[in-house]
């Protein structure tokens, strides 16, 4: 459902919660689990914290904007401070509980940043802000959360406050000693090869569990950060291949997350109409005060306009880690007796569902009034990055469309990667791509893989976010040939540039001499004129109206190229040149880019 209608999976998840517990007592969470509630959630977090820090690199964290380490750092330590005051203040708790719900909720997260980022469509600079901001913060927000709930329940055990940071700082060794040792042994055990590579997966979710609960038995409330830090860093080592368990983790941590979120909502009972009011006044402060001061400061001397700045501070939705570490914390406060302690979980969740609903349903409208969206996604995104994809793009690129391309051949990849492109290095339909593809001014889906299943499952995951007229493919078998192999057409996207036109003979073309080249038609020069001058010898790929739209050429298109529209075609080696008067390209070498005195097609969106 959150597919289908683009947004965060996590307000169904939270619905679907609320139905079965609350709203109709279909479920109960504490009848069914009894005493293995606690330790499975403990648990299901520490594969989640534990997925999401193995997936934080230090070297993309270094080449990400000032305001971004702002942001992450003393922008949310402002959060903090001001969702604490808010919520003991205005609510009624107390210090401690306050100042451990303010750190529950200054994170955001990639799980409900990136689905909304794609509904709103800001502009590339706004994009990338948010995008690391919910990347990097979700770890050390979650690593800050444990620390805060140590000092708590250790604090309230101590009878001196000497003793509780001494209580403290023992915690904090124990889950950081644990953590490293554990990702020492578990990183030596893979770069020896001693554990079998289809057991590897298996054995770092032993590891990791191994871990958490030997550190919780050695200090309370140590295995999270230890696992946070194991996850860190085995993230981080230059000589270790972690990216089949990293796949392995987010696709556990999906199903993790699924379950929690729709028990942990369960869980729920309706609030007083007193604690309801209170859930509205931290919502307003979240969105208002705390957001806005935050990012004001954190973009102190940076180069983003007021608009953009006004932007990110209304966009900040609360994810997994705020649910789930909430629950997991109060659960342990409750059973340990700690006053007021029932009231954390209900306030997240009303500050969750609140920023997920209100800010899905004003930030495109708003990213419009400001002036800072993409008026028109005209980029394309490429599915495959072999010779012929790399042509296209080169030839798409020079006309200054926004070009991605995807595959998971790195050789492939750094090919396109010479050639001056975008590139994304992996699956493009792998729940990692979900969050890490930026799909920013991207409208166009171009399937080219050497695999049909990939360009099958492109399409297909592409279609709600494009829609059907934007999904394209190129075919691998020509029509009729090997009918048992050939996907439903219902699956797949519009066949690319004429009927029978297969990968193999447009690669064929190419390696025959074929040059990708445009030429801008005219009054005097049309489309008519151009088919006669090369014949049908030529293959019209695309065309670019006078509004500067991209209008790739496919089998059953009903236009046809006009004057002040660009053509771009494929032409064989013995055809002969276009008029002297147009703007050739050959994208076999660097070629020019259309004539400066035309009109020139608009930019795809950066």
């Amino acid at each position: 459902m959150a597919w289908r209608v683009r947004l965060p999976a996590i307000l169904f998840l939270l619905l679907t919660g609320i139905v079965l517990g609350p709203a109709t007592g279909l479920f109960d969470p504490d009848a069914l689990f009894g005493d293995l509630l606690f330790p499975l959630v403990s648990l299901g977090v520490a594969v989640i914290l534990f997925e999401g820090s193995l997936g934080l690199r230090w070297s993309e964290l270094r080449g990400v904007a000032p305001a971004v380490f702002n942001l992450v750092s003393f922008g949310a330590l402002i959060s903090v401070g001001v969702l604490a005051a808010a919520a003991h203040y205005l609510v009624g708790l107390s210090w401690e509980l306050a100042l451990l719900f303010g750190a529950l909720t200054c994170v955001t997260g990639p799980t409900v940043v990136s689905p909304m980022l794609r509904a709103v469509r800001p502009n590339a600079r706004i994009a990338n802000v948010l995008r690391w901001e919910g990347i990097v913060i979700d770890p050390i927000g979650a690593l800050f959360a444990v620390l805060v709930f140590a000092w708590i329940s250790l604090g309230l055990e101590a009878d001196t406050f000497g003793s509780a940071l001494a209580a403290f700082g023992w915690t904090t060794a124990v889950g950081t000693g644990f953590g490293v040792i554990g990702a020492i042994l578990l990183g030596g055990l893979l770069r020896r090869q001693w554990i079998p590579e289809y057991l590897q997966n298996y054995a770092a979710l032993v590891m990791v569990l191994s871990v958490f609960s030997l550190s919780n038995m050695v200090s309370h409330e140590s295995g999270l950060l230890a696992v946070t830090i194991m996850g860190m860093w085995l993230g981080n080592r230059a000589d270790l291949h972690m990216d089949d368990i990293l796949d392995f983790k987010e696709h556990l941590s999906t199903l993790l997350i699924s379950l929690l979120f729709i028990v942990l909502a369960a869980r729920l009972e309706w609030p007083s109409l007193e604690l309801a009011l209170g859930g509205l006044t931290l919502l307003g402060v979240a969105v208002l005060v705390a957001r806005p001061l935050s990012v004001m400061f954190s973009t102190l001397g940076s180069s983003l306009n007021w608009r953009e700045r006004a932007l990110i501070g209304w966009i900040a939705p609360r994810g997994i880690v705020a649910a789930a570490v909430s629950a997991l914390f109060a659960l342990k406060l409750e059973d340990a007796g700690v006053p007021g302690a029932e009231q954390i979980v209900p306030l997240t969740f009303m500050l969750i569902i609140g920023t997920v609903v209100l800010q899905s349903a004003t930030s495109r409208k708003l990213a419009a009034m400001l002036g800072v969206s993409e008026p028109d996604s005209r980029g394309v995104l490429i599915v495959g990055a072999g010779r012929v994809s790399r042509a296209l793009a080169r030839a798409l690129h020079q006309h200054k469309f926004e070009v991605l391309v995807a595959d998971d051949d790195w050789m492939a990849i750094r090919a396109a990667r010479m050639d001056g492109l975008r590139t994304y290095f992996g699956n493009p339909v792998s729940e990692h791509a979900d969050v890490h593809l930026d799909l920013t001014g991207i409208g166009t889906l171009i399937a080219i893989s050497a695999r049909r299943e990939i360009n099958t499952l492109a399409c297909v995951r592409f279609e709600p976010e494009f829609g059907k007229e934007h999904i394209f493919r190129l075919r691998i078998l020509a029509p009729g040939e090997a009918p048992k192999q050939s996907i439903s057409g219902a699956l797949r996207g519009r066949p690319l540039f004429g009927e029978g036109v297969t990968q193999r003979m447009v690669e064929e073309m190419l390696d025959n001499g074929a040059a990708i080249k445009s030429t801008k038609l005219s009054e005097n020069f049309g489309w008519k004129d151009y088919r006669e001058k090369h014949g049908q010898a030529a293959m019209l790929l695309f065309a670019i109206d006078e509004r500067g739209f991209l209008r790739p050429a496919h089998e059953t298109r009903e236009w046809q190229p006009k004057a002040g529209w660009t053509v771009i075609t494929l032409i064989p080696k013995a055809a002969p040149v276009a008029e002297p008067s147009a703007a050739p390209g050959d994208y076999g070498e660097p070629a020019p880019l259309p004539d400066a005195d035309g009109p020139t097609p608009s930019p795809g969106s950066a």
